[in-house]
């Protein structure tokens, strides 16, 4: 892949071999950025899995970043003023379940109540293409509705490693202070290192790395940091 000249040139500006800390990755981030556009930064972590080991779950972080999340709730009708109440933009069951049938995913987060999933699950061509079905490992399949959509609104994010073991996850903007971005990072590893597989190798982390959208990746040595 052939990157520009701006590309290449920030590339000079930093060590690209060498593992940095934590701190210092987040202020090289911040100072190796050269577009216009406020970049999300995301880190990559490599992670020693097996075939039949897994990880996934959600945390909320010290320092917040995205925009509000827009919840739907899959809920009886009884139940759709206490989606709302809690913070829902929407909420119901029939007329939703056939919006999202036609294609329509103009939300951020689904949750449903355990009551709706048969109905719910049926929405895979749809929901789980765009990673939007309910799971309960995440805590969107649940009955205590208002704790649910107050902490997606506060910014509760997903994670998951991919078929490759390697998790991807946005941990802030350029624009904030990288101290800030340091502490979600920090944060973030403590949460993976607690979730992983109880026979997972001692290597669990294999690697990390941290980047903004459109810039170069800066290596993280993450055992000087355990």
């Amino acid at each position: 892949m052939k990157h520009g000249k701006k590309y290449v040139d920030s590339l000079k500006k930093y060590d690209p071999a060498k593992k940095y800390s934590i701190a210092e990755a987040a202020k090289l981030v911040k100072d190796l950025h050269y577009v216009k556009f406020d970049e999300t930064v995301e880190l990559s972590v490599s992670l020693h899995l097996e075939k039949n080991q897994s990880v996934r779950d959600t945390l909320v972080f010290p320092h917040q970043f995205a925009g509000e999340k827009r919840v739907l709730v899959f809920c009886k009708d009884e139940r759709v003023q206490e989606a709302k109440d809690a913070g829902a933009l929407y909420a119901g069951s029939t007329e939703f379940i056939e919006k999202v049938k036609g294609g329509w995913t103009d939300f951020d987060i689904a949750v449903a109540t355990p009551d709706m999933m048969k109905d719910v699950g049926r929405l895979g061509m749809v929901l789980g293409r765009k990673g939007l079905m309910p799971n309960p490992k995440t805590g969107t399949v649940t009955n205590d509705i208002a704790k649910a959509v107050a902490e997606l609104k506060k910014g509760r994010t997903e994670f998951r490693a991919d078929k490759g073991g390697v998790v991807h996850i946005p941990v802030g903007k350029v624009s904030m202070d990288p101290k800030d971005t340091a502490e979600n990072i920090s944060v973030f590893l403590t949460e993976l290192d607690r979730k992983k597989p109880a026979t997972a190798k001692v290597d669990f982390i294999r690697s990390v790395s941290l980047s903004s959208s459109m810039g170069p990746g800066v290596w993280i040595d993450h055992k000087e940091e355990a």
